[in-house]
């Protein structure tokens, strides 16, 4: 069983189909080489594309996921590493200053050096800018792609959470094709099917990437969501799956605009699982009983 590969847009990169996500690794409080295996694991299964972002765990995750790396630098070149800037941590001390987004040219341009300092690499194969700052100046946030596109620290660009507008916006003041759009789908958060968000991406024959497929854990939780598990169990069922997470990234990858699922779960057994999501046949019905229940 391995994980196929796609090309994320037509001028590339090429992901594996599903992404590993790496937002709480620092809760699975893995010493330095046991996150290695744990990575080594997940690359056996081909899920070679980590998601990171210069944020995630008040800035630790990244220098935590390098310290794995370092441990076998060579895994480097076996993985494609996408990092999110964006938000700006509140400061201390006499002026401290509430946690914000940030498109600044300057801040982009440190967040993402700061990503290769933490991963100890050359540079990143995707760069997202995570949330649509209300104050983006486009050609600002177009000024520092092209300085580190340039300068070879990274070699594609996307977004993340933004509309169909915000993405025209940044991508009128590109010369060169903004690769994806990272948002929320599953059948909890269907908001893309409806904004014209999936649209835009088929249109533009764009993989985007799905986060919070599993809605955060509140799939499971929840009783409010008790008839969308039922749903999920009896197709589960019908398709011969072993859970029902399965059939979810099943049901988003059936999606025709393609999406890549990010698996948040630091759990090998689960990882494992999702792999074998590609495999379920969803028939249009069921694809629907899905939507409909999660509606």
């Amino acid at each position: 069983m391995s994980v196929t590969r796609i090309l994320v847009s037509p001028e590339g990169p090429q992901f594996s189909r599903l992404v590993m996500g790496y937002q709480r690794l620092l809760e699975w409080q893995l010493s330095p080489r046991e996150l290695l295996g744990f990575i080594e694991q997940h690359l056996e299964l081909g899920i070679t594309t980590v998601d990171h972002a210069d944020s995630y765990g008040h800035h630790g995750c990244e220098a935590a996921f390098g310290q794995a790396l370092a441990l076998k630098p060579g895994l480097r070149e076996k993985l494609q590493i996408v990092s999110q800037c964006s938000m700006v941590s509140g400061g201390s001390g006499l002026a401290p200053q509430a946690a914000h987004d940030s498109s600044d040219k300057a801040h982009i341009i440190a967040s993402a050096e700061h990503s290769l300092r933490h991963f100890n690499t050359d540079h990143l194969d995707l760069l997202l800018l995570n949330h649509s700052d209300y104050l983006m100046n486009a050609d600002e946030v177009a000024k520092a792609f092209n300085n580190l596109k340039k300068s070879g620290k990274v070699r594609h660009f996307g977004v993340s959470n933004f509309t169909p507008r915000q993405f025209e916006l940044l991508q009128s003041r590109l010369e060169y094709p903004l690769v994806t759009n990272q948002i929320a789908i599953s059948p909890l958060h269907q908001h893309g099917l409806i904004d014209g968000t999936l649209d835009l991406c088929q249109q533009r024959h764009i993989r985007p990437m799905a986060w919070s497929c599993l809605g955060g854990g509140a799939l499971f939780k929840a009783s409010a969501h008790q008839a969308l598990r039922d749903e999920l169990a009896q197709v589960a069922l019908e398709v011969d799956a072993t859970s029902i997470e399965q059939v979810v990234y099943a049901w988003i990858m059936k999606l025709p605009s393609q999406p890549l699922p990010i698996i948040g779960s630091g759990k090998i057994a689960r990882i494992k699982q999702a792999a074998q999501a590609e495999d379920l046949p969803l028939t249009r019905q069921q694809w629907y009983r899905i939507q409909r229940a999660g509606m």
